[in-house]
């Protein structure tokens, strides 16, 4: 549901199973619009699918809350901020919310390249950050990745955990290093299949084909990138790599050819593949 732009999720302390009114912030009214739209979509279509009943469908979007004030998160107990993957941009956000924000507000981050110690260095109450990495698609994915800065106070921590397993994720610790966990492994494998269709080894859905039926994976590595977009791509392999100069980690010219081209993905109809729509997926 991210969209370009700064925007950040604030809510008050979730009942077990959800269901809390939820501040959705951006610099665009027009985005905003846009994200709440999209959510709708994937409601509507739970509901289709008998995944939700209609007062569960009309009780999730209503808690959706739209705004383009930061200043209306003064009274939550939870911000995930959920930027591009930009230190210097993180670090005046969160400037920004040690303004806003009340002394018992937990301040989370999204980020899964950069360190949750260093964006809490740019805030007066670093103890109370902590990395919350929601794995894509977040709309469908249970995981996220619950991470300590090297300040994180204890409690912060398994109030964040409590958090995940109430509005019913599947939370898994990690330690402060970059790609925590699944990124860790996924950026390289992604690295591997784009240089596979430069290559000429096989084609885009062979590969996928290949990854789904030895490994059981529910999508292949092609699809996935399309799914998140390949300027995500992009982004995540120059993060990734200006700070583990891992060789493994160089974006692919692939990328930068497609990416120059408006091949993003699904959310452009072209990648990878090719798509009918641009819906969000699931909706």
């Amino acid at each position: 549901m991210s969209a370009p732009g700064r925007w950040a999720s604030g809510s008050r302390w979730p009942r077990p199973g959800g269901g809390v009114p939820t501040f959705l912030v951006d610099t665009s009214e027009d985005r905003l619009t846009q994200a709440k739209a999209k959510a709708t979509a994937f409601f509507d279509r739970s509901l289709a699918k008998g995944k939700l009943t209609p007062e569960a469908r009309d009780a999730a979007v209503t808690n959706i809350l739209t705004t383009t004030r930061l200043d209306d998160l003064a009274g939550t107990d939870l911000v995930i901020e959920a930027i591009f993957e930009d230190m210097e941009a993180k670090a005046a956000l969160i400037g920004e919310l040690d303004r806003v924000c009340g002394p018992e507000t937990i301040l989370a981050s999204n980020t899964s390249p950069l360190s949750i110690t260093r964006i809490g260095a740019h805030s007066t109450r670093p103890e109370r950050v902590v990395g919350l990495h929601f794995c894509l698609p977040a709309q469908l994915m249970k995981l996220v990745e619950v991470t300590r800065g090297l300040r994180t106070d204890d409690a912060v921590f398994d109030r964040a955990w409590a958090y995940c397993t109430a509005i019913g994720q599947k939370p898994v610790e990690t330690k402060d290093t970059p790609g925590f966990i699944l990124n860790h492994f996924a950026i390289p494998l992604h690295n591997r299949a784009i240089r596979m269709v430069e290559s000429g080894v096989a084609t885009p859905a062979d590969i996928d084909r290949a990854i789904k039926t030895a490994y059981g994976h529910a999508m292949g590595p092609l699809e996935w990138l399309d799914l998140v977009g390949l300027d995500t791509q992009q982004r995540l392999c120059r993060t990734f790599h200006e700070i583990t100069n891992d060789p493994e980690l160089v974006c692919p010219n692939l990328v930068h050819v497609m990416v120059a081209a408006g091949w993003l993905g699904k959310k452009t109809g072209s990648g990878f593949y090719d798509y009918a729509d641009t819906k969000t997926f699931g909706a």
